[in-house]
């Protein structure tokens, strides 16, 4: 595994935040934020790859998962939070601009950034979500997050969980493939158990906390922004329809499609990489 140094900061309220930073070049740095219930550990193919490029690579994970503090107030776990966690970071370790990756959540969380600091994001890639998501979606997360928190007693086990709920979104990948993606979605307690990483809270939030932000003003404010829009071919929660409806409010955004991938795609994938790689050659 390539590697990389851990960053450590605590945000004012003291929850404290924690990131990997892979080392790359003076290009640029590129600022990856993850999912709803994912970690920087999402990112451990891709920054590499992106590092190669002569670009160093923040990979930060949210508070409520992994390695980042918990909340004891499960009301912060919202997309203004994190918006606000995001800053804290870039002006903790004197990073004034970015160019921002974020998948699902943390491409709403990119566009929230943008529309309070646009000069924080030079750029942005937008992988599997827009200002507004699908019905279908909505539903299937809301279906999981939060739900079993049984642990598992095996990898294996916690694999196979794990395939169950997103085997929709990859379907026809090998038992190596469900294994990573356990390892990135589970954590091994002392007496060799599995549990899931992330707070079981942050679901207790999508429910309680309230609707989300109108994210159509945070789109608009990309518009002048090179932004990259990254959808997987089957996915349930950015449809094409809303694809248009963006188009209509962004139209020089470029795209690509990740064939037979739902939601989101892991970006290394061959035609995210290419759309990636090319779309980062043009940036400074």
């Amino acid at each position: 595994m390539t590697s990389f140094d851990l960053i450590e900061t605590s945000a004012p309220d003291k929850i404290v935040l924690r990131a990997r930073r892979y080392a790359g070049g003076s290009k640029t740095p590129v600022l990856c934020i993850p999912g709803l219930t994912r970690n920087a550990r999402d990112f451990e193919d891709l920054a590499p790859k992106i590092a190669k490029t002569g670009r160093d690579v923040i990979a930060v994970t949210l508070r409520g998962r992994a390695d980042s503090d918990y909340d004891a107030d499960y009301l912060n776990y919202h997309p203004l939070t994190y918006r606000d966690d995001i800053l804290h970071v870039l002006d903790t370790i004197n990073l004034e601009q970015a160019i921002f990756l974020g998948t699902s959540l943390g491409g709403i969380v990119t566009m929230l950034v943008n529309a309070i600091a646009q000069a924080r994001v030079s750029a942005a890639v937008i992988n599997d979500v827009g200002p507004e998501l699908a019905p279908e979606g909505l539903s299937r997360i809301g279906g999981y997050v939060g739900g079993d928190n049984r642990p598992a007693a095996t990898l294996e086990e916690a694999a196979a969980r794990i395939k169950e709920i997103n085997e929709v979104a990859f379907p026809g990948m090998d038992d190596a493939f469900w294994i990573a993606f356990a390892k990135r979605t589970y954590r091994k307690k002392d007496d060799g158990r599995w549990v899931l990483d992330y707070d079981p809270n942050i679901g207790r939030a999508l429910t309680e906390v309230g609707p989300a932000p109108d994210l159509w003003p945070a789109w608009e404010s990309l518009n002048g922004t090179p932004t990259l829009v990254v959808r997987g071919e089957i996915s349930d929660l950015l449809s094409p329809e809303i694809i248009e409806k963006m188009r209509a409010v962004h139209p020089s955004f470029e795209y690509t499609e990740v064939p037979n991938v739902g939601h989101a795609p892991m970006l290394t994938e061959p035609a995210a990489w290419r759309a990636i790689q090319k779309f980062l050659q043009k940036a400074a």
